[in-house]
């Protein structure tokens, strides 16, 4: 019995090692958003540290479609957060469109 118990053990910890680190994997696609909507932003609000982004909030999708003659491969819809000078306010909702090997095509954030 304990060597079930022991068996069970190893497994339950296991996956949730696997799961922890599984989460901890960041996606390309979301760091490209991140830093390209990074820079727009610190353009024009200088005072502008940070984008964090909300991963719980985040829909990733593929695409397979065109705006005009571009191709769109990635939408990634979600939620940042906008730090100005260490303070965080209320999350911002955005949309990042990518195109070709993960190019970053928009980058837009509207306040809630």
């Amino acid at each position: 019995m304990k060597c079930v118990a022991l068996a069970v053990s190893a497994v339950l910890v296991g996956l949730l090692t696997e799961n922890a680190s599984a989460q901890a994997v960041e996606d390309p696609a979301v760091n490209a958003c991140k830093n390209t909507g990074l820079l727009a932003l610190r353009e024009r609000s200088p005072e502008i540290t940070d984008l964090v982004m909300d991963m719980e909030s985040l829909a990733i999708s593929k695409s397979d479609t065109k705006v005009e003659d571009v191709a769109v491969k990635t939408v990634i819809l979600g939620e940042a957060y906008i730090a100005r000078k260490e303070k965080t306010g209320k999350p911002d909702r955005f949309v990042c469109l990518l195109g070709d090997k993960g190019k970053v095509l928009l980058t837009f954030f509207t306040a809630q």
